[in-house]
């Protein structure tokens, strides 16, 4: 991974990624943080990289590092109901605003995972695509807003154990797309999506 953050003078800068965009259940959830600008070594030693790099066990035990090393931290949510109402990405930059916002430090430069920036975001921003390859900050984004997120379908799927939360997290397996076609949908599943909208399985027959 180079490190972005390295050649630029802003500081302190912000990292900010998604993660549950393209899931059929559930919030999405977005992760702001700012590392001090010579954590780079250490965050290459701990082996931080893009989340879905990483094991589900490893997520884990560098989110309390991440946590320590970081100057701040945050996350941002946008719900179901506003990701119907919204669209998924107009959510997701939603999300991605509370993240930044919500900082106890506020940066003077935001690193946004993507080609998209955040609307109405009062701070200098630069987009850069498979930025979790390229920004240290942004990759811990990534493992903060992954854990998190998947702590939250876990719980879910205790109430709704048929659709087999546990293991795809919300996206759009074969066996979770089996379970919607038989159990119906569920009040986290995102009606916007066309798997979850009635009648979309009787249009396939």
């Amino acid at each position: 991974m180079t490190n972005y953050e390295l050649s630029l003078k802003e500081h302190p800068i912000a990292g900010v990624d998604e993660v549950g965009r393209g899931a059929l259940f559930g919030i999405v959830v977005a992760a702001a943080v700012i590392l001090p600008k010579t954590a780079a070594i250490d965050c290459q030693n701990w082996g931080i990289k893009d989340s879905k790099k990483l094991s589900a066990r490893s997520r884990e035990l560098l989110v309390p590092q991440i946590e320590q090393l970081a100057i701040a931290y945050n996350i941002g949510v946008a719900s179901v109901a506003e990701i119907d109402a919204l669209n998924i990405l107009q959510a997701t930059l939603l999300a991605m605003h509370r993240a930044v916002t919500g900082l106890p430090v506020l940066p003077q430069l935001c690193l946004i995972d993507g080609n998209k920036s955040i609307p109405n975001l009062d701070i200098p921003q630069q987009t850069l695509v498979k930025g979790e390859d390229k920004s240290i900050s942004i990759a811990a984004a990534s493992i903060l807003a992954k854990v998190w997120r998947d702590r939250v379908i876990s719980d879910l799927a205790n109430l709704y154990p048929d659709y087999h939360l546990g293991k795809n997290k919300g996206y759009g397996t074969a066996n979770h797309l089996l379970a919607i076609a038989k159990y119906g949908i569920t009040p986290e599943h995102r009606q916007s999506f066309s798997p979850c909208k009635v009648g979309y399985f009787q249009s396939k027959q």
